[in-house]
């Protein structure tokens, strides 16, 4: 992908990088052969990001030509919010301590250079805070309370804010980050669109393994991409990429949204989609959403403080209480009497102002129904894992875990749980679910929207085979494209 280096005055700036062009701001506004142009990644080094100025433009104009400016708009304007920084940066806490510990001052200033300081001590948190805020030049102020170490602010700083005994290193880095084998490996003539799947090494039971891993790369690798396996290091690389396939168990107080969020604000194709992700996980939101549309359900109660008392009667036991962020069959509990009841509410509430209790509905097995962009994808029978209610045990380990998995085509699966699956998914948006649903005679009960759902081969794919693949990339092609014709005013 063509990379261009925005600066006031390309005469001012002393470093030529091999498949770097280096413009000036009024040339790139300008210039009508960098409209439309699509396909740029647009690194903008102005001396101002202030609104209205060349610089803002830059970013502005790049995003409407559907290049990839850096800083984008979005980056602009989430630093000018100190909310949403704190936000953004509030899970750093742990790092900001243990990298600033030694510091005698109360005051202390980083300078970010392409995710880099000066001082090595700092690359972590720096490095952090670039994957956060996608700006070759950054820097973030701290102040020391009551002994702790907070973030006061994060800037996106340009040339002119960098001292002159800076300027040496920030070419080092400059230098660095555009000779990566990322940047200067031209892409080979079958690849048009670059795609980040995230994984995480550590995970024990992803929703994918590194055999169904193979088969996604090698969709996408079919269908045009190139294809590259990111973990949760990785964040300050979203912009070098068109489209983010989240294969990581996600939640959002977890590395996957924080991905999902900023690759959805650098304009990526992204599933799951952060929007998914903050609906399918809270099953309070889930709940309420299924009641309002006539999305039949177990019988359903939100719980509280004031209402606790009334979940027996109205919901009958035994039931379920769930976490409103569970996932995974974890954070679900299934209780027989009163005194469990009393007891798990009281534990759950103490750390939820919210909790879901279900009644519970004795099955065999669940229906999964995957469903991608609004149509039925393939329907999966999950068998009770041995001697447990549920379809995973998560009380032991090993091949008594699980249930059996049963997949057909959804054509052959019963037409009212296709239909209320596909209803039910569409609530939530318009990406990849596994919708779970139980059915006792002719009715049909959703449970809940995964937004992540397992794909397992020689599972979920036991029908389809490679084409279950090639689809769910062929989503994130058409769309790719839809977004580059929009780029480009076609």
């Amino acid at each position: 992908m063509p990379i261009l280096l925005v600066v006031d005055n390309p005469k001012n700036w002393p470093l030529r990088v091999p498949g770097v062009q280096c413009v000036s701001a009024r040339e790139y506004l300008g210039d009508r052969r960098f409209n439309p142009a699509g396909g740029l990644k647009v690194f903008n080094l102005c001396r101002s990001y202030a609104y209205q100025s060349l610089g803002y433009y830059v970013s502005l104009l790049g995003e409407a030509r559907g290049h990839r400016p850096l800083p984008s708009i979005t980056t602009i304007q989430d630093l000018k919010s100190p909310g949403i920084v704190r936000a953004l940066t509030q899970d750093l806490d742990g790092l900001i301590q243990q990298s600033l510990r030694n510091l005698q001052s109360d005051t202390f200033a980083l300078s970010v250079y392409f995710g880099h300081n000066m001082a090595s001590r700092y690359d972590r948190l720096a490095m952090r805070l670039f994957g956060m805020f996608p700006a070759p030049l950054l820097r973030a102020h701290f102040v020391r309370k009551k002994g702790r170490w907070i973030i006061q602010s994060v800037n996106a700083i340009t040339l002119s804010e960098v001292p002159d005994h800076h300027l040496l290193f920030l070419l080092e880095r400059c230098d660095a980050y555009f000779r990566r084998k990322r940047w200067t490996a031209s892409r080979p003539e079958a690849h048009r669109f670059d795609l980040a799947i995230l994984l995480d090494p550590d995970e024990a039971e992803p929703p994918t393994q590194p055999d169904g891993i193979k088969k996604f790369v090698k969709a996408a690798e079919k269908l045009g991409f190139a294809v590259e396996l990111i973990d949760k290091d990785d964040i300050a690389r979203i912009p070098e990429f068109d489209a983010l396939f989240i294969r990581v168990t996600t939640n959002v107080n977890h590395f996957s949204y924080r991905f999902a969020r900023r690759a959805a604000a650098e304009g990526l194709v992204v599933i799951d989609d952060p929007s998914s992700i903050a609906r399918c996980m809270n099953k309070v939101y889930f709940a309420q959403r299924m009641e309002n549309n006539h999305i039949p359900t177990p019988r359903t109660l939100i719980v509280h403080d004031g209402n606790k008392e009334q979940v027996a009667n109205e919901i009958g036991l035994p039931c379920v209480l769930k976490q409103p962020d569970s996932a995974f069959s974890a954070g679900v509990f299934k209780v027989e009497d009163r005194t469990a009841l009393r007891a798990e509410l009281d534990r759950l509430l103490a750390e939820s102002d919210l909790v879901v209790a279900q009644e519970f509905v004795r099955t065999d097995f669940d229906w999964r129904v995957g469903v991608l962009a609004g149509q039925p994808l393939y329907v999966s029978k999950y068998h009770m894992a041995r001697d447990h209610w549920q379809i995973i045990n998560q009380k032991v380990r090993g091949g008594r875990r699980y249930g059996k998995v049963e997949t057909m085509a959804w054509q052959d699966a019963p037409k009212r749980v296709v239909q209320t699956a596909v209803k039910a998914a569409n609530l939530m948006g318009n990406g990849l679910y596994g919708v779970d649903l139980k059915q006792l005679g002719k009715k049909v009960y959703v449970i809940e929207v995964n937004d992540n759902p397992t794909i397992e081969v020689g599972e979920e794919d036991a029908v389809l085979k490679d084409e279950l693949y090639e689809r769910i990339m062929g989503v994130f092609l058409e769309r790719v494209e839809a977004g580059k014709r929009r780029g480009n005013g076609s």
